[in-house]
């Protein structure tokens, strides 16, 4: 069957395996392949010759209403997760922006949410995870056991094994609704002095305006949020958008990005704005609409984002939003979040400082421009994010993540190399 990643670049023709019991996928270990959960990943670091679909394995096991510990498989979904515990007063502790992942590809990727400055990745909240080797045994890894194995698979693309069960910690809350207090930012300066003082806030994130130039280079909107003391665990139920087909190209141009862009920018009227909103609107705002990829037409989009070391990053945001601007190759979704500290996962993104992620359409001479941009990101001290990846270097990914080597030697160890593999792992020179 064809198989795309979110961004609907590249497509391959491929083979899908579908077990519903971990003795299924025992006996599909004799072949190369890689796991794949909801196809959320954007590029192809989910994309192989034989993919092993995890979406039947989605059973929750147990769950501690005292410890908020979830104990469950790995095809699990996120939506599912709070279907089933928002209205019981418990939410996920750290979440990406879509909640239609499963918990294996939020373990895979190390996701990391609005909160990482205080909070940090998936990682932080999980108690273990059981994995299946290549030899088709099943081991228990933590941040106390087999720690180097446990610290390969956190960020580790699914390339060490496919995980068949989680056990995450929850978050109580009182509410399904979230405190949002939004400012405008006027230009890029005054959004980086509004994340550095309102550092304690739990979320935040800033909508950039990616065309604006001079004055108003990189003007924002940022939203903070806190879960909300007041309102009902249970959220009414809406009737989602869906986009039917795919959209002409043609309608996706600079003029109606400039459009777009200064309408919604001009949209907040006020310097500071406060209102309740349901955590679904706040977290996933474009989960409301299914099939929301077909906006960039038959030959998809290359979600790009990067992130610049703190010491480096007003420099580096400036000098990368200027180039993207000058490039006339806008994006509607333009995401900017600051970061805390990294972890000592080996593959995990983040580093301490600042985030951008932006949609590119795929279009002729795209590439050679993202090409120009790795070169200022690796410039200023930073890397690229490997779930949203469809086209970076071998190079690149060596210089930007030191801890390749080790992430090798964790996999030869357990027998990973070249049987679980993907087009990313093999474009990167992880599987030659």
């Amino acid at each position: 069957m064809k198989l795309e990643g979110w961004g609907r670049y590249p497509r391959i023709e491929g083979q899908t395996l579908w077990p519903t019991t971990i003795s299924d996928i025992q006996g599909m270990l004799d072949r190369p392949l890689i796991p794949r959960g909801y196809g959320r990943s954007y590029g192809d670091s989910a994309l192989a010759p034989i993919t092993l679909e995890t979406r039947h394995c989605q059973h929750l096991l147990t769950f501690d209403e005292d410890s908020g510990l979830l104990h469950c498989q790995a095809g699990t979904s996120l939506s599912d997760i709070l279907a089933v515990f928002v209205p019981r007063g418990w939410f996920l502790p750290v979440t990406p922006g879509t909640r239609f992942v499963s918990v294996g590809g939020a373990i895979a990727s190390d996701v990391h949410g609005k909160n990482h400055h205080l909070d940090g990745c998936f990682s932080n909240c999980l108690e273990r995870i059981e994995l299946l080797l290549a030899d088709g045994s099943r081991v228990l890894c933590s941040h106390s056991e087999r720690t180097e194995l446990f610290r390969a698979t956190c960020g580790g693309m699914g390339l060490t094994g496919v995980i068949l069960t989680a056990t995450l910690r929850l978050k109580r809350i009182a509410s399904a609704h979230i405190d949002q207090t939004t400012h405008k930012a006027a230009n890029l300066d005054e959004a980086l002095e509004l994340f550095e003082r309102h550092h304690a806030s739990t979320y935040s994130v800033a909508w950039i305006d990616c065309l604006a130039q001079g004055a108003a280079l990189g003007r924002s909107l940022l939203m903070l949020g806190e879960h909300s003391p007041e309102g009902n665990l249970q959220l009414p139920k809406k009737a989602a958008l869906s986009i039917p087909i795919d959209m002409p190209s043609l309608l996706l141009n600079r003029y109606s990005m400039q459009a777009f862009n200064s309408l919604y920018y001009n949209r907040v009227r006020q310097a500071e704005s406060r209102q309740r909103v349901s955590y679904e609107s706040f977290f996933y705002p474009l989960d409301g609409i299914h099939h929301w990829n077909r906006l960039y037409g038959q030959e998809g989009f290359i979600q790009y984002q990067f992130v610049l070391p703190r010491e480096a990053g007003r420099d580096g945001l400036h000098a990368i939003l200027q180039r993207i601007a000058a490039s006339r190759r806008g994006s509607f979704l333009a995401v900017l979040k600051a970061f805390g500290p990294g972890n000592n996962n080996l593959l995990s993104f983040p580093i301490e400082g600042y985030t951008l992620a932006l949609d590119f359409k795929m279009e002729p001479n795209l590439l050679p421009l993202l090409d120009e941009l790795d070169a200022m990101v690796l410039d200023h001290g930073g890397r690229l994010y490997l779930t949203k990846d469809a086209r970076m270097s071998s190079t690149t990914f060596k210089r930007s993540y030191p801890n390749w080597q080790q992430f090798q030697s964790v996999r030869a160890s357990v027998g990973a190399l070249g049987r679980f593999a993907s087009l990313q792992s093999r474009r990167l020179g992880l599987d030659e």
